[in-house]
């Protein structure tokens, strides 16, 4: 017997929207792995010695969302990451990198680089905007002694008011400057014309300029990282994106690291 049309059409209205069950159940499935995960990372972090159980801590507050899983993930898999605790060696300078995930992505190749030359360490967060900058710079700083600090604060700005920018970097440089250390800015890289995303070019050599004006003020050197990368884009930069294939990552880690070693000579 066939149903009214009227009453298929009806039925079909009424019925409640139920969530799919391969999406209820990919969920638990993502949600059990973390929990695993977690776990083995805890029970990772209990064997470490105070020192660098210390440094979990503060990962785990300042990684945030994002970046905290990936850590996780590594530290399981005993995979090293831009965020691996760095004894130091007495003999040798101690260096701070400061920056977003352009700095992240060639923190490993100045270590590299910097093998047997100097301490590399770097902030315990994708450090962002200038904003997030000035509320979490004392963290970032800890309680060591710096020798070189080398910072980067543009494209998590470029739709930062030019002069909020500029009095906040100010701000930076003005307590990094306090805590005796050398100081080196790296200028932003570029970015690509995206105005869907609200990427513009022009952003980045607004800001750069910018920061140019406020180091000189301040005596701060400059490691151009903007001029050194510009003609290898093509090659090293992903496409439509801020961000860098392992080749760019290299040559900017290189370019860092030569930076740092000429100031510290």
């Amino acid at each position: 017997m066939r149903l009214p049309l009227l009453f298929l059409s009806l039925s079909l209205l009424s019925a409640p929207a139920a969530e799919p069950t391969n999406a209820r159940e990919s969920a638990d499935t993502k949600a059990k792995a973390d929990a695993e995960i977690d776990a083995k990372y805890q029970a990772w972090v209990a064997t470490l010695p105070p020192a660098q159980q210390a440094w979990e801590r503060v990962l785990q507050d300042q990684l945030g969302n994002f970046y905290l899983p990936l850590h996780k993930k590594d530290k399981v898999a005993g995979r090293s990451n831009a965020w691996d605790f760095v004894p130091d060696d007495p003999a040798l300078p101690r260096v701070l990198l400061i920056g977003d995930s352009v700095s992240r992505g060639y923190t490993q190749a100045v270590r590299k680089a910097l093998a047997g030359k100097a301490n590399v360490h770097r902030a315990p967060a994708n450090c962002g905007p200038t904003a997030s900058g000035v509320k979490n710079l004392d963290v970032w700083l800890g309680d060591g002694k710096w020798d070189l600090i080398h910072f980067n604060f543009g494209i998590h700005d470029r739709n930062t008011p030019l002069t909020e920018y500029t009095d906040r970097l100010e701000q930076l440089v003005t307590r990094m400057k306090a805590t005796g250390a050398r100081l080196m800015w790296a200028s932003t890289t570029p970015i690509p014309d995206l105005p869907d995303k609200k990427y513009t070019a022009d952003s980045i050599i607004e800001r750069n300029t910018a920061a140019a004006d406020l180091m000189k003020k301040h005596g701060v050197a400059t490691d151009d990282l903007f001029t050194a990368i510009t003609p290898h884009l093509a090659e090293m930069q992903n496409p439509d994106d801020v961000h860098f294939n392992s080749d760019g990552y290299t040559f900017l880690g290189k370019t860092v690291a030569k930076a740092i070693e000429s100031q510290l000579k």
